[in-house]
């Protein structure tokens, strides 16, 4: 593996800040993402800590910023929302030529593979998927004013905001012509919803993104802040719905954990985000479908970096053509079966 780090700068630069770092460091790259590349540090005398850095060769303008998942992280460590104790942010060329993020471990599990979400007990599967959901109603409670994070991000309506943003990443990344893609986008701008509430937006939250305790199934931290900013919280809840499949489906490309028994369906995550949150679902059909647009799109972003350079290529490997596409269907379905589709004002619709 190589380590697109200078381990020992690293170390003396987390000297320099007061951390007790024994000898030498060593690091292994953890988790399956795909975007920001995760280390795990470790010293000579067991202590560890998480390094983070943006991903290998060129990248879009905006996207993985961890100079600003940092600022986002500092402003939550005093409020509700289970986040990782902070060292810095180490912008020392010696170290690597791209910000990292240095912050304390967290233990706890990351279901980021079949065999570890099968190691929980049912009720500890039921727990972690109602906690998710409240999880991300206290996100979403946060006075991002009173934390210092009023001006993260623009405040006109989020979801022009998202189809403009992600509409110009899927350009900038496509590998082939999606028909398909382009037509789901057409659909998602003709079922716009009024602005709804403004609030702190995780961007990226899903079972992935949490560190959990592998007794009980409590959420321990909220991992991967990359994409947050300021927006309409129903897209939160939309995007964790993408990524959480039911028994009995089957879609290529999203990660199979939810699936398994004990899990809450889609529907209770749903209503138990509602019930702590206190709001009304009549726009999640939206936001869910933009949801897994967003999936596919990422998806594609990343099966473009792999190929420009494999080394960014995570341990759980990178999507597929096939892969991608089988998300790209699975908004259809979803679609199809929420009444969304159903709902054209004009004769767009899919290919």
């Amino acid at each position: 593996m190589t380590v697109a780090l200078d381990l020992t700068a690293l170390g003396g630069w987390m000297r320099g800040r007061g951390v007790d770092v024994g000898g030498t460091i060593s690091a292994t790259r953890v988790g399956r993402g795909q975007s920001n590349l995760t280390y795990r540090l470790e010293d000579e005398g067991g202590r560890t800590w998480i390094a983070r850095r943006p991903p290998l060769g060129e990248l879009l303008a905006s996207a993985h910023d961890v100079v600003r998942e940092h600022r986002i992280l500092a402003a939550l460590q005093e409020t509700p929302v289970p986040v990782p104790a902070l060292v810095g942010v180490c912008e020392d060329e010696r170290v690597a030529d791209v910000p990292v993020v240095v912050m304390e471990h967290v233990d706890g599990i990351v279901l980021d593979q079949m065999e570890i979400a099968e190691s929980l007990t049912l009720d500890a599967r039921r727990r972690l998927g109602l906690e998710i959901a409240r999880t991300l109603a206290a996100i979403h409670a946060v006075d991002v004013d009173a934390v210092g994070l009023g001006d993260l991000a623009s405040r006109s309506p989020y979801a022009e905001r998202q189809l403009k943003r992600w509409s110009r990443q899927f350009e900038a990344s496509r590998t082939v012509e999606r028909p398909d893609l382009d037509a789901l986008t057409a659909l998602l701008h003709d079922h716009v919803p009024p602005p709804g509430d403004l609030s702190l937006v995780h961007g990226d939250f899903h079972i992935r993104n949490v560190i959990v305790d592998g007794e009980d199934g409590t959420v321990r931290t909220v991992l991967d802040w990359e994409l947050s900013t300021l927006g309409d919280p129903m897209a939160d809840i939309g995007s964790t719905l993408a990524y959480w499949p039911e028994a009995g489906e089957a879609p290529s490309g999203l990660f199979a954990a939810s699936t398994l028994p004990g899990f809450p369906t889609r529907d209770e995550l749903a209503q138990a985000y509602l019930d702590a949150s206190g709001r009304d679902g009549g726009t999640l059909a939206f936001w869910h479908v933009l949801g897994i647009w967003k999936v596919a799109i990422i998806s594609e972003g990343v099966y473009r970096r792999t190929l420009d350079n494999p080394a960014n290529t995570a341990e759980g490997g990178a999507p597929t053509p096939e892969r991608i596409q089988g998300v790209i269907d699975h908004a259809w379905h979803v679609a199809e079966t929420t009444g969304l589709a159903g709902r054209l004002t004009t004769p767009r619709g899919r290919p």
